[in-house]
């Protein structure tokens, strides 16, 4: 069985892909791709299908699963764990020039598409509101 696992990440967000060899189906925790939640953020999840072309997942199914953070946290962990599915099941099973092809249009459009953002939110301290923010100082 040809398939590939990997992995999509950001801020808490995990979005974990499994690609296989299949005729074209994306489902996201069950739900076909089309029916995203939020709407005004579903083409950020078709932005790879829509740079690489619909032939390059004509012949692969891949199902994810996505848990923690926030909507749009999820949405970019999902984009995520599908270019790089589908980059490591050309590394894999077709041929490394292809591979390398899919991740130039990848990396050119967006890098966060293939690389995590390793920014996490800061916890807060004592003495103020935030992470940051401190009690304002008053002198009468």
């Amino acid at each position: 069985m040809e398939s590939v696992q990997t992995f999509g990440r950001k801020k808490t967000a995990v979005a974990v892909s499994y690609c296989k060899k299949g005729r074209g189906l994306i489902k996201i925790n069950g739900c076909p791709i089309e029916l995203v939640e939020p709407e005004i953020l579903r083409y950020k999840v078709f932005e790879p299908i829509l740079l690489l072309g619909h032939d390059r997942f004509a012949n692969v199914d891949i199902r994810i699963r996505v848990k923690g953070g926030g909507y749009t946290a999820q949405i970019y962990a999902i984009r995520q764990a599908i270019a790089k599915s589908v980059v490591a099941y050309y590394q894999k099973y077709v041929d490394e020039a292809s591979k390398r092809e899919i991740k130039e249009i990848l990396t050119t459009y967006d890098r966060s598409l293939l690389v995590a953002d390793p920014r996490r939110c800061e916890p807060k301290k004592f003495g103020g509101p935030g992470a940051r923010a401190r009690r304002q100082k008053s002198y009468r």
